[in-house]
């Protein structure tokens, strides 16, 4: 984990912002991905590390959409029923570990993400 002890409060505050803004997607559709997308785009040329977590933040919950379309496939088998269950659980306590780390001026680096933005 790198430490990251020369950003503001303001940086890390929007840094973290990136991350739980993902929670958006209980209140909007594919808000997994526009919350941090919105966050980063406006933010992402004032602060060099909200810029390096929004893609982080954006990749991950890019990845999760995808394997949950791919979960959701296997339905029919039943095996996807659990395969959500555990990919909303994991999403959900992965990014709040993300948020936290963020707020503490570290940056957090997801498992399970394809790297969509470099």
């Amino acid at each position: 984990m790198e430490h990251i002890n020369y950003i503001n409060s303001e940086e890390r505050t929007m840094a973290m912002l990136c991350h739980l803004s993902a929670l958006a997607m209980f209140l909007v559709p594919f808000g997994r991905i526009l919350g941090p997308l919105v966050v980063w785009l406006i933010k992402k040329d004032q602060y060099v590390e909200v810029d390096r977590q929004g893609k982080d933040a954006l990749n991950f919950q890019i990845s999760i959409f995808l394997y949950m379309i791919i979960s959701s496939l296997f339905i029919i088998i039943l095996i996807g029923v659990f395969m959500l269950a555990a990919l909303g659980i994991f999403s959900l306590g992965i990014t709040i570990v993300a948020s936290v780390k963020a707020n503490n001026g570290e940056r957090f680096i997801y498992p399970l993400a394809i790297r969509f933005i470099q």
